[in-house]
């Protein structure tokens, strides 16, 4: 009697786990090896067809499931660091439709109406490697990757040399403040270095984000002090004291602390504002002089 169901069940887990050793695979690629295979639309699909999965047969849901985890375990090439606050990742949304949904369930969580105002902050989402600084006492003593989102890479000898990360902070910062970001390429630099390299008989990058993480992770730190890395805040980790009452406040704050931001850093009160914004942004991508994979909303 209950045959075609188990059928059914015996086939999802055996496509759940292939599904989950594939993209376990492209992880490792993407955030260990800095060499993906596939583009992040594709890997985008394979992700949204694992959740449905799972969503259909939740009792597939477990730990190791990459639904459960961020990014990939850190490479053993350098010291693990843990992470005082995680290194989440982010939801993706692909139509009008799950912006509003977004929308709604952000005013079910804060309760509020629908005629309450809501207000949105919108910044590209620049294709770099995510990267935590922590500051003691405003002084630079940490840079860490995202790692696993528990557990990333020490790589502060090679952060320090990138001249957009203050190794400072005033003396009215708090006294621990984790600033978090992404360290970039931008295209000029990119084609610069690749010119460089091919002149040189080295290997060319295959694109910015992987001449960023590259760079980012070489074993000595004079190699990375060469290379045209940036920095850019989007938010904030561990802090024994926060500077300002919304996310905005903060960011603008660790800006004016010599931090850098994204210069299309905006805010919006509506889904149609939003959706516009994200219009404008994709218009206007093939001309920035740096790549990005989407704009990020909260």
């Amino acid at each position: 009697m209950n045959s075609l169901f188990d059928l059914e069940q015996e086939d999802a887990r055996v496509r759940h786990d292939a599904l989950s050793k594939e993209i376990r695979r492209h992880d490792a690629l993407y955030y260990q090896n800095d060499a993906p295979e596939i583009s992040d639309a594709e890997y985008d699909k394979l992700r949204q067809e694992l959740e449905a999965l799972e969503a259909k047969h939740p009792e597939l849901i477990h730990a190791e499931s990459p639904t459960q985890k961020v990014g990939a375990a850190p490479s053993k090439g350098f010291k693990k660091v843990r992470h005082a606050v995680p290194m989440l990742s982010l939801s993706n949304v692909f139509s009008e439709e799950d912006v509003s949904d977004f929308l709604t369930r952000i005013r079910k969580f804060l309760s509020l109406s629908e005629t309450d105002p809501l207000e949105i902050l919108a910044e590209p989402k620049i294709d770099g490697l995510s990267c935590s600084l922590r500051y003691e006492n405003r002084e630079l003593v940490m840079a860490a990757t995202r790692g696993d989102g528990a557990e990333g890479e020490d790589i502060t000898a090679n952060v320090k040399t990138i001249g957009d990360v203050p190794q400072s902070l005033p003396s009215n910062a708090p006294d621990i403040l984790e600033v978090r970001g992404e360290i970039y390429m931008g295209r000029a630099a990119f084609e610069q270095l690749n010119k460089r390299q091919e002149e040189e008989g080295k290997n060319v990058f295959a694109n910015p984000r992987n001449a960023a993480a590259g760079s980012l992770r070489q074993k000595d730190a004079e190699v990375t002090a060469q290379r045209p890395l940036k920095f850019w805040a989007h938010g904030w980790g561990a802090a024994s004291d926060v500077p300002g009452d919304t996310q905005e406040q903060v960011v603008r704050v660790i800006e004016r602390w010599g931090v850098p931001v994204s210069p299309l850093f905006a805010r919006f009160d509506d889904a149609a504002a939003i959706l516009a914004h994200y219009e404008t942004i994709a218009a206007a991508r093939p001309d920035l002089p740096y790549e990005i994979d989407g704009v990020v909303y909260k």
